[in-house]
């Protein structure tokens, strides 16, 4: 399985109609991946809280319509980032998009987890509420984003959704990154599973971005690791490996639920 990860400069000088088309044609020449991954909020921006009302599209937007298209040219799976989705009936939110080498838009996912405590994506934008897991011809996909990889009980419930490729989107800040391939690394061996983690580039409502999109095993092995400016990084791997580390070292057969502390009474 081939996988491309588009590392994003997002470049507040760079209007978002060219944006939109250069990242087009950066799916379009990954034409022999398998899988193609964009970041988080790579239209707009992830700190870019300002653009993000008069940015919001829906899931048929100008968006979601180009990268369908570009999916479609190159023949691959593509993970197109997140947008910030526009719901007619409800507030704006961080939406993920997953389309399928026909270009159609197999799920899409509400980031549920929302950064920023007390404003920012916090306050402004509404928490997703579903788990999304998709099969695939290579593997069981299950999809996070960003601050996400700070909460290891979603991590869990996705796989115990069946995920064994975890695919998450990010803009991830460069002051944190050693926290980002902590998480990477860290989900991956709790899961067993491999973790494809796209972050951005650049700077973008004044936060300097972090890069090193990571491509992680399910044993933790880093299996490529891009730097901090934009960059394709691409990787082979083989999702048999997922099958073969959970038979070697079966340590998901003993998690026990339902674990409470011991009550002391008088």
């Amino acid at each position: 399985m081939r996988v491309s990860l588009i590392q994003l400069d997002v470049d507040p000088a760079e209007s978002a109609a060219a944006r939109r088309a250069r990242a087009a044609a950066l799916v379009r020449a990954q034409q022999g991946s398998d899988l193609v991954v964009l970041p988080e909020l790579w239209l707009l921006g992830g700190f870019a809280y300002e653009a993000w009302s008069d940015g919001a599209e829906p899931l048929d937007g100008p968006t979601a319509e180009a990268m369908a298209a570009a999916a479609k040219d190159a023949g691959v799976w593509l993970h197109a980032g997140s947008i910030v989705e526009r719901d007619p009936d409800g507030p704006i939110y961080n939406t993920s998009l997953l389309y399928s080498p026909a270009g159609e838009l197999v799920r899409s996912y509400r980031k549920i987890h929302r950064f920023g405590f007390d404003h920012g994506e916090a306050v402004v934008m509404g928490a997703g509420t579903e788990l999304v897991t998709v099969p695939t011809e290579f593997g069981t996909l299950g999809l996070a984003t960003c601050y996400d990889l700070r909460f290891p009980e979603l991590f869990r419930a996705l796989l115990d959704a069946g995920t064994e490729i975890f695919v998450v989107p990010a803009a991830w800040p460069a002051r944190r990154r050693e926290h980002w391939t902590l998480f990477a690394r860290a989900r991956a061996v709790e899961e067993q599973a491999f973790v494809i983690a796209c972050n951005t580039a650049g700077t973008h409502g004044g936060v300097e971005q972090g890069g090193h999109s990571l491509v992680v095993d399910p044993w933790g092995v880093v299996l490529a690791e891009a730097g901090p400016g934009e960059q394709v990084l691409t990787v082979e791997l083989d999702p048999g490996v997922v099958a073969t580390a959970r038979a070697e070292f079966p340590v998901l057969r003993d998690r026990l639920m339902g674990i409470q502390a011991p009550i002391e009474r008088a």
